[in-house]
């Protein structure tokens, strides 16, 4: 019995029979399981001479176009074994699209403009707001979404692999931060910081059920960042007693109730240029926990009575963290990608994105601090009428 070719992305990978060409043919950025039907003590994969994997699994994957010459070797006593073959990588037959295809799943936490952006009509299901979520940011739609509170989530993905192009940033992404006028050169404002996470789809079953790496910012070693850190949401008690503030901007300040594992606890006000419920409508649950990266807060009343917060950008990494016009801010490089122990790993490209509100953070008439989106764009494909470089 021979290794086992594949030509294309499956979970069953048929076996490679003698009289099979030794020739395929994929698309460019997409992915070709290759796996060993025989087992043997060690497990070299080459492309071009190079060693790639010594795994009895492999995924070829190429950005460009072009035949490549790969070898396969069981490297055993009693079965050693050698392979030769080419692959060919083609253009795609439809072109690939820069922008986002789908959005996978959509989980806000409690926030003032959940319910709203996108908007719950009455009797909606979770599959509806999901279906609105991918509306809303898929192409070029650019229409805001929030992710509330800390911890709330999208997941999103393009209709290819997002190639790791060393030394290159690899996917931009759109908020709607901007710098206030009073101190341009603190950049501060409205950063509300998304933090960013990456996988890649090595079962290949197109879902995003692999292991999960996070694009680590500036602040991701900071003494001040908490990894690990988890916070529990709960639903609004309709036998609360309701409480505004004194200066008559929050409604309800014990609103939404909240519980970490720091052994914090607090609650989610509702202010008064926000009604709706901010609790998701169309979760059953009565309450929704998250965990990951804790940011530190980057808010100021610099009026020093609750008038006036600026929320001021951290350095890079995170999403809704600049103004938009600032491309290379508001881009990301797979290769900052690391572990859940914190350690660097090398992703040979990225198939879904997820991006959270990385702070726990409530500032008085403002509101939490939470992250908008609205677009994502693979910076590898060329623009629609804009040939490649």
């Amino acid at each position: 019995m021979l290794p086992a070719l594949l030509a294309g992305c499956s979970n069953e990978i048929p076996m490679l029979n003698l009289g099979i060409d030794d020739t395929y043919r994929i698309a460019r950025m997409s992915k070709l399981p290759l796996e060993s039907a025989l087992t043997g003590r060690e497990y070299i994969w080459k492309v071009e001479g190079e060693t790639v994997s010594t795994d009895r699994r492999y995924i070829f994957m190429a950005e460009k176009e072009g035949e490549y010459s790969l070898s396969f070797d069981i490297i055993d006593d009693e079965t050693p074994y050698h392979f030769d073959f080419t692959i060919t990588v083609m253009h795609e037959e439809v072109e690939y699209s820069p922008y986002i295809s789908r959005v996978y799943e959509y989980c806000p936490a409690p926030g003032q403009f959940v319910n709203e952006m996108p908007r719950y009509e009455e009797g909606d299901t979770y599959a509806d707001i999901l279906q609105k979520a991918e509306e809303s940011i898929s192409g070029t739609n650019d229409i805001m979404i929030t992710l509330g509170g800390y911890g709330g989530y999208v997941t999103f993905g393009f209709d290819h692999t997002v190639i790791n192009i060393h030394g290159e940033k690899d996917f931009r992404i759109w908020g709607n931060c901007f710098y206030e006028l009073l101190q341009p050169d603190k950049k501060g404002g409205s950063a509300e910081p998304g933090i960013v996470m990456v996988s890649y789809d090595t079962n290949c079953n197109g879902l995003p059920d692999d292991e999960w790496y996070e694009i680590a910012g500036s602040e991701y070693n900071s003494d001040a960042t908490r990894h690990g850190y988890e916070i529990t949401y709960h639903r609004p008690d309709p036998n609360r007693e309701i409480v505004a503030d004194e200066d008559n901007s929050l409604d309800d300040i014990y609103y939404i109730r909240w519980n970490d594992n720091l052994g914090s606890n607090g609650f989610l006000a509702k202010n008064i240029f926000h009604n709706q419920d901010y609790y998701p409508k169309w979760i059953d649950e009565n309450s929704i926990s998250f965990r990951g990266s804790l940011l530190a807060p980057n808010a100021e009343d610099i009026s020093g009575y609750g008038a006036y917060f600026v929320l001021y950008s951290y350095p890079w990494g995170y999403v809704d963290n600049h103004p938009n016009e600032y491309e290379d801010l508001n881009s990301f490089d797979i290769s900052w990608a690391v572990d859940s122990k914190g350690n660097h790993v090398d992703l040979p490209g990225v198939d879904f994105i997820r991006v959270y509100t990385g702070i726990n953070q409530y500032c008085g008439w403002l509101g939490e601090t939470s992250t908008e989106l609205s677009r994502a764009q693979d910076l590898h494909i060329s623009l629609p009428g804009i040939p490649a470089p």
